[in-house]
């Protein structure tokens, strides 16, 4: 089968799941549906938000679905017309047996993680919070259970000691859009041989199951390491934050970055120190933690020396 007569349908929703359809039509398939998720209201003024992918679709006119339910016999129909050979998934939804079972060649994923590891919905924050030097992704066959299914191809990239979850996101959606294309041909070419999952015993495996708020919570009783991991694996998103106390006041202080220094103390932990208008620093169980960029509640994200200079208190503050 040549990629002209391969007949493919797109489902992704965030701006991750842009780049392989973009490099799908640049390569020369043909792709006769794109299915996202629907318009929704999204930040404070509630507007209604268009997907990354929607977007993409209708600036290229390309067929676009957004089904409220995958299993809507309207829409499997509509599916089943099109006639697909491959359906394509990039962080989209878990999809019904009636849609994953309907091509010809298969359905497959791309997973932002190195299968089996990091099964789960945040493989990209937890890859760094673990603390890990290795990531990838990986294209699989979906199956009846989670990110479970025989894998296709992986590829591997390194995660550098200043890479946070943003800069490992556009690393592995650059490795993805080219792996999600080269399955693509090796499909058509028929020259795949899909391989199972194969759990090994001398191997710990991780997971990535979804970020909620209170995960993203600092604790400073915690060592250096740890904090500075979950620190860069939250960032830019969902965001590590600490309570700040100013003058008995708390609020909600999100970090971006920052970096630390294993050093013996006798301060209190979360002990918050000045030092002249760049340096604001954090006693930890271990050191310190010098903060780099932040962002406090009802402000906008900036580097810590304009954070200082707009402090009107400068001592007795302390985080929690």
């Amino acid at each position: 089968m040549t990629k002209k007569a391969l007949r493919i349908v797109y489902m992704g929703t965030p701006e991750f799941a842009v780049a392989p359809l973009e490099e799908i039509i640049k390569s020369g398939y043909e792709v006769v549906g794109v299915v996202t998720t629907p318009d929704k209201p999204a930040g404070r003024g509630q507007k209604i938000a268009e997907s990354s992918v929607k977007k993409y679709a209708l600036s290229h006119d390309l067929p676009l679905f957004q089904p409220v339910k995958m299993k809507d016999p309207e829409f499997v129909s509509q599916l089943q017309k099109l006639n697909p050979d491959v359906i394509v998934i990039v962080a989209f939804r878990l999809l019904p047996k009636e849609v994953w079972s309907l091509p010809k060649l298969g359905t497959f994923n791309l997973h932002a993680s190195l299968l089996p590891q990091y099964r789960g919905a945040s493989p990209i924050n937890f890859a760094i919070i673990n603390g890990d030097k290795v990531s990838g992704v990986t294209t699989f066959f979906i199956d009846d259970k989670i990110d479970t299914g025989e894998i296709l191809l992986q590829a591997k990239t390194e995660i550098n000691d200043s890479d946070d979850a943003g800069i490992l996101h556009d690393k592995l959606k650059i490795l993805g859009k080219h792996l999600v294309v080269k399955t693509l041909d090796g499909l058509a070419e028929g020259i795949l041989k899909p391989q199972k999952q194969i759990l090994k015993e001398d191997v710990e495996y991780k997971y990535a199951p979804k970020i909620f708020k209170n995960d993203c919570q600092i604790r400073w009783e915690e060592p250096l390491e740890k904090i500075h991991n979950l620190i860069r694996g939250l960032s830019p998103y969902p965001t590590a934050f600490t309570h700040l106390l100013i003058n008995g006041e708390s609020k909600i202080l999100k970090i971006y970055k920052g970096h630390y220094k294993i050093e013996k103390h006798i301060l209190e932990i979360g002990t918050v120190i000045i030092e002249g208008k760049k340096i604001l620093k954090i006693a930890a169980s271990d050191g310190f933690y010098f903060l780099n960029e932040v962002q406090l509640e009802g402000k906008k994200r900036m580097r810590i020396s304009d954070f200082i200079n707009g402090l009107t208190i400068k001592h007795n503050l302390k985080v929690n």
